[in-house]
């Protein structure tokens, strides 16, 4: 089992910046990838970035640039630095955790930005 908890989300202004940490406790040893989703309420949840145990990233188009995942080298933390937030970017964010037999989800944390 994996048990993430994220922390970091809140309100900013159209183009400020924000953090988001996740940290993972359990059978890490398991996770090859770890990464955040987010979701508005009515659409699916989408992928914003990811991470490989490798350091190998990828990223949505929609934050290309603005966005940047990064990742503890004990691996057991990831974060988001996201710049130049725009209203669009409102979300719940959530940590994902993949292993080989199953994904974990966190509980999610709300980004909101507005001016």
């Amino acid at each position: 089992q994996v048990q993430l908890v994220e922390s970091g989300g809140g309100l900013v202004q159209p183009g400020g910046s924000l953090r988001l940490s996740c940290a993972a406790s359990g059978s890490i040893f398991s996770i090859y990838r770890m990464g955040w989703y987010r979701q508005v309420s009515g659409k699916q949840r989408e992928l914003v970035a990811r991470i490989t145990t490798d350091g190998i990233a990828n990223y949505a188009d929609s934050v290309k640039g603005r966005f940047t995942v990064s990742r503890e080298y004990a691996g057991n933390t990831v974060y988001l630095q996201m710049n130049s937030l725009k209203p669009e970017d409102t979300a719940v964010y959530y940590c994902n955790a993949e292993t080989p037999r199953k994904d974990y989800w966190g509980k999610g944390t709300l980004v909101i930005v507005s001016s």
